[in-house]
């Protein structure tokens, strides 16, 4: 019974996941940190407050705040904009620089009537000399 736990636990999926979450969960408090220390105070030197949470609409004697979802907007588009620029992007390029080559052309072509493999410059095939 504890050594299936241990296989399901060593196994890698698992480790893999339990990094992504560690590192997930490291990530959001820098972000967040980005967002509230700098990117709210500098959009309250221009707005005047460092959020909209401020905004509230009443109707019927309810409140909407619908300030706090545009707080909460502009954060995700602050996020998702770090997320790309800083962690898409480069690993793009990355990848792009350093992956795998990609695959060469085929040099032969198969002909349509015997199906035999012919250069991909032949016009005839060289087996049933079917034009190709």
């Amino acid at each position: 019974m504890l050594k299936g736990f241990r296989d399901f636990i060593l196994r890698g999926n698992v480790m893999d996941l339990a990094v992504a979450v560690i590192i997930g969960t490291a990530f959001t408090a820098i972000v967040t940190a980005l967002t509230t220390n700098i990117i709210n105070p500098l959009l309250g030197a221009v707005v005047g407050k460092p959020n909209f949470d401020y905004l509230v609409g009443h109707i019927n004697g309810g409140e909407i705040k619908y300030g706090t979802f545009i707080t909460a907007t502009i954060n995700f588009l602050l996020i998702a904009g770090v997320v790309y620029f800083f962690l898409v992007l480069p690993s793009q390029y990355l990848l792009k620089k350093f992956g795998p080559a990609p695959a060469a052309e085929p040099a032969t072509k198969a002909c349509p009537q015997c199906l035999s493999d012919v250069p991909v410059a032949a016009t005839r095939c060289k087996f049933c000399t079917q034009p190709v």
